[in-house]
């Protein structure tokens, strides 16, 4: 009886050691997945963000050599007041009265170097000129494009749409390249007292004609003989007062 017991406790204590191995053995398993589960994302962080930061571009903040273009025409050291507009920044003062003088504050532009009376170099000072637009300047102060394809002898004048710039020295509100129309001023270099000479002297023979350009006025009063006379005189009174002029529509020197 005792050493049927004994076997049996012997059994019994196999077979609870054998539950508590697979037990532990379950349970490291289930740890290890655990684990790796965790780890796979952290990784995948961390190979995400390996390349990521690997594969971003760097940009570096290069400074810009490149020479502004209105320097060409700004003077080195010179007076602050005396500086071309282009040169400076001006606080617009659009409640000034027309006509009138009025101060302006004005601020130089980047890479701008000038000066005040007493030769110290300052960025911030003030300017005093007529309040009034670029465009009712005086014709003087602004320089326009010319045309050469209008007539200038005509009635009426002809116009012609002109690109206007105003002078470097002159201050003036708004743009300083505007649109204009303006009349007809060009010459081809016709003289008004050799077309009257010639047609005294030989406007019988269409001469006067012939220099203007009108070649087929030219041939009739050729072949006509001024018109017997009548026709030249017609046009030393129309050359004269300056009615008949060159034939591309120019104005006498």
């Amino acid at each position: 009886m005792a050493a049927r017991w004994w076997r049996r406790a012997l059994r019994g204590l196999c077979g609870a050691a054998l539950f508590l191995s697979q037990l532990s053995v379950l349970s490291g398993r289930a740890g290890s997945l655990m684990t790796t589960k965790l780890s796979q994302p952290q990784s995948t962080l961390a190979k995400s963000l390996t390349s990521t930061s690997t594969n971003a571009p760097y940009f570096k903040a290069v400074e810009s050599t490149e020479i502004p273009p209105y320097l060409t025409n700004c003077p080195s050291n010179g007076l602050c007041s005396r500086l071309p507009p282009d040169c400076m920044t001006c606080n617009t003062n659009y409640s000034c009265v027309y006509g009138k003088t009025a101060t302006f504050d004005c601020r130089v532009k980047p890479h701008v170097h000038c000066v005040d009376e007493n030769n110290h170099e300052q960025e911030n000072f003030t300017i005093n000129m007529t309040c009034q637009f670029c465009w009712q300047l005086a014709t003087s102060d602004y320089v326009c494009t010319n045309s050469t394809n209008c007539m200038t002898v005509s009635c009426p004048r002809q116009r012609y749409n002109a690109t206007c710039t105003v002078r470097d020295h002159i201050h003036c509100l708004g743009n300083r390249v505007f649109p204009k129309m303006l009349y007809c001023n060009w010459t081809g270099g016709y003289k008004w007292s050799t077309a009257l000479a010639l047609s005294i002297t030989l406007g019988g023979f269409g001469a006067d004609r012939f220099y203007l350009g009108q070649w087929r006025e030219g041939l009739g009063k050729l072949f006509s003989f001024g018109g017997l006379g009548i026709w030249t005189l017609i046009d030393v009174l129309l050359i004269g007062v300056g009615y008949v002029g060159p034939a591309d529509g120019s104005l006498y020197i």
